[in-house]
């Protein structure tokens, strides 16, 4: 069939719009607009009023007015090369106005003497003349509606070579043809309990409202629409899981466990008690465990996870903990080495880079079950590497790894239980989004004795007197950081601007000190010699980038500097924050910022104000936005069209509930009354541009 023909608006190629054709469908597919039903929910950003016309006689200067005037005569001037102005003589019920087009020569053909407009502009009171700067007009005595002028006049994101009046004149000529083929997907009781506007009321008035209230519900049905749908897929998917059996059972002996706990110096929290029973009953269940342990710098999480790999370990089984950078994973290993060989559990490192012999025996040990816990980065994922028998996977700080990946993970076993942990607090409303399809532990008490950070800020031109301060503190036996400035999404960039402090830090500031440098680009065993130095304290002051940023851990690191703070998100700032005072007594994390924006001074606010990890993460949120709070795109966050996590979260939770409510009643939606609900959610999902959870 042809496409232009099927009467489907999530097939019809924009292409076969009147007035698109294939040029203008290449420029709107950069906007992610393929077909009809992107087009139409492809929602305006913000509305102009326009509604309301006025003489332009007897208004302020430089006021944005709407005037109603006919046209008497137009000319064209060229008063220099680049610059052409078509000025229009245009008759008012008070008098002689002009209207004032720039580089617009095509409206020309449009002034004809008779011809009635409402222009939209900037009022201009200059040279003794009224002139409206045009920014939009509206020919009146042609058929149909008002688009431009006139009304409430919808403004969209666009991109190079597609006007504002282009999208709105596509956007009319889409609903003119294709509105009446929505028909109401979203079931009846929601509609009524919610309130919502039926779907063919909502698009026409979200693009074209009568009034600013109305677009309003328009815009509150779409985005309950856009929150429901990715609740009841994240649902859904957690539904699924819980039908698939799991092939392993765990030993009820928990002396491992115990013997680890017994060596520890500190007892266990109560909060890490209790998010540790979470686990061990998520352990013992027949489908595969996914949760997300969520805890704050130094709060304990890695103790948890160990518990929960001994618990593997102790029936005979394996456990893999996948980190996203080398000196992550070596960090877990030296710590998971220290903690358990000494109870007779083996732990390798698989790192990217082994010699290839040492590597093909190591993955052979795997493969065989001679190593019970596994420690690595991506290079777990690698084809050749297979486990004799997976229980567990630990994968630390999740939102730096695709979900993609994490899939592969767990088809390395038959169906392993999944335990991910981050220390990159996350707000509830992102939580709920991005991790919606698991169940959830937080930490949410620090160790006792744990003192705060102390928090400082100081502009560039003070950094000698710090860099003092930081040759003071290691005098008296202690270590520090000192990080290196983003400067721009390259790491080559970054390892230049690392090189020039470390160098400048030698020569200078820090000459009598033992300084090391360490950076992405690095191979993993020269990462890792630097880090055995700094960690022995062979090495005093350690300049980084933040190759360093989670899970380093250097108890006798006492002062954190971080260059150009002003470049660095709240969470990554509060990350790097943590890495000092781990080994008690008090800690220092000096911020060198020039705060060219008030979003900047926003941020070092918030740190100085505050070492919860929870409060920076809401503060960022609001701050920033969602999109990139939980560090990388590939995080799982989806790109909202309409809804905002920060001023629609009170419609998330509800969105949530009734998904709950729904699946309940129905979890398969097979009854009569959300059969068009199934069938919407299976279209979606058979298009690439939708956000897939799967």
């Amino acid at each position: 069939m042809d496409a232009g023909k099927s009467g489907d608006q999530f097939e019809t190629p924009v292409k076969y719009l009147k007035m698109v054709g294939p040029r203008r469908a290449e420029q709107l597919a950069r906007l992610k607009i393929f077909n009809v039903h992107d087009l139409l929910y492809h929602f305006p950003r913000e509305y102009l009023d326009r509604s309301r016309t006025v003489s332009p006689f007897g208004q302020e200067n430089g006021a944005n007015v709407t005037v109603r005037g006919t046209v008497i005569s137009a000319q064209e001037t060229k008063p220099r090369r680049n610059l052409t102005i078509t000025r229009a003589a245009l008759d008012s019920e008070r008098g002689v106005f002009y209207g004032v087009w720039f580089n617009q020569s095509h409206v020309k053909k449009v002034l004809r003497p008779g011809t009635e407009l409402l222009v939209s502009g900037k009022l201009d009171l200059g040279f003794g003349a009224v002139q409206v700067q045009v920014h939009d007009f509206e020919v009146l005595n042609q058929n149909g509606d008002l688009l431009h002028a006139g009304r409430m006049v919808p403004v969209y994101h666009a991109t190079t070579g597609l006007s504002q009046r282009m999208m709105r004149s596509f956007t009319y000529a889409a609903l003119e043809q294709w509105e009446k083929n929505y028909t109401e997907f979203l079931p009846r009781w929601l509609m009524e309990r919610e309130n919502l506007v039926p779907i063919s009321v909502a698009l026409r008035q979200i693009h074209f409202p009568d009034h600013r209230e109305n677009a309003m519900e328009a815009r509150r049905r779409f985005v309950f629409e856009e929150f429901f749908i990715i609740q009841l897929q994240l649902l859904k998917l957690r539904q699924n899981l819980t039908r698939v059996q799991k092939t392993h059972i765990y030993a009820k002996d928990n002396g491992l466990q115990q013997a680890y706990i017994s060596g520890l110096k500190f007892e266990l929290t109560e909060a890490q008690q209790r998010v540790t029973g979470e686990i061990m009953a998520d352990l013992d269940k027949p489908y595969p465990m996914n949760r997300l342990l969520q805890g704050d710098v130094g709060s304990g999480k890695t103790v948890v996870a160990i518990l929960a790999l001994l618990r593997a370990v102790e029936g005979g089984m394996q456990g893999a903990f996948m980190a996203p950078t080398e000196v992550l994973a070596e960090q877990h290993f030296l710590s998971l080495t220290a903690s358990l060989e000494p109870l007779g559990v083996n732990v390798a490192l698989l790192r990217g880079g082994m010699p290839a012999k040492e590597r093909r025996a190591l993955i052979e040990r795997i493969a065989i079950g001679d190593i019970a816990v596994i420690v690595g980065t991506q290079a777990l994922l690698q084809y050749d590497v297979s486990f004799k028998n997976l229980a567990l996977a630990v994968i630390d700080e999740q939102h730096r790894f695709g979900v993609r990946q994490r899939a592969i993970l767990q088809e390395k076993s038959v169906q392993p239980d999944v335990l991910i942990m981050t220390a990159t607090p996350i707000p509830r409303t992102l939580s709920m989004t991005v991790y919606g399809d698991l169940d959830m532990s937080v930490i949410d008490t620090m160790p006792p004795g744990r003192q705060p950070v102390r928090t400082y800020y100081v502009s560039p031109g003070e950094l000698p007197r710090v860099f003092q301060f930081v040759d003071e503190q290691v005098k008296t036996g202690r270590q520090a950081f000192v990080i290196c400035p983003l400067v721009e999404e390259s790491e080559k960039m970054d390892l230049q601007a690392a090189e020039e402090l470390y160098t400048q830090l030698i020569e200078n500031e820090l000459r009598l000190c033992r300084v090391d440098l360490l950076h992405g680009r690095m191979p993993g065993n020269e990462k890792e010699a630097v880090m055995h130095k700094f960690r022995a304290g062979e090495t005093q002051v350690l300049v980084s980038t933040t190759v360093i940023e989670v899970g380093v851990d250097v108890p006798n690191a006492n002062v954190m500097v971080i260059i150009d703070a002003d470049r660095f998100g709240l969470a990554q700032l509060h990350q790097l924050r943590g890495r000092v005072g781990r080994g008690g007594g008090e800690a220092h994390c000096i911020l060198a910022a020039r705060l060219r924006t008030k979003e900047a001074a926003e941020r070092i606010r918030a740190m100085k104000a505050s070492n919860d990890g929870f409060y920076l993460a809401e503060k960022d949120l609001q701050i920033r936005g969602p999109g990139d709070v939980t560090g990388v795109r590939q995080s799982g966050l989806p790109e909202f069209k309409i809804a905002d996590l920060v001023r629609d979260q009170d419609l998330l939770q509800v969105a949530r509930r009734r998904a709950e409510e729904l699946l309940r009643s129905d979890p398969n939606l097979e009854s009569e009354e959300n059969r068009s609900l199934k069938e919407h959610l299976h279209r979606l999902r058979q298009r690439e541009n939708f956000y897939h959870i799967s």
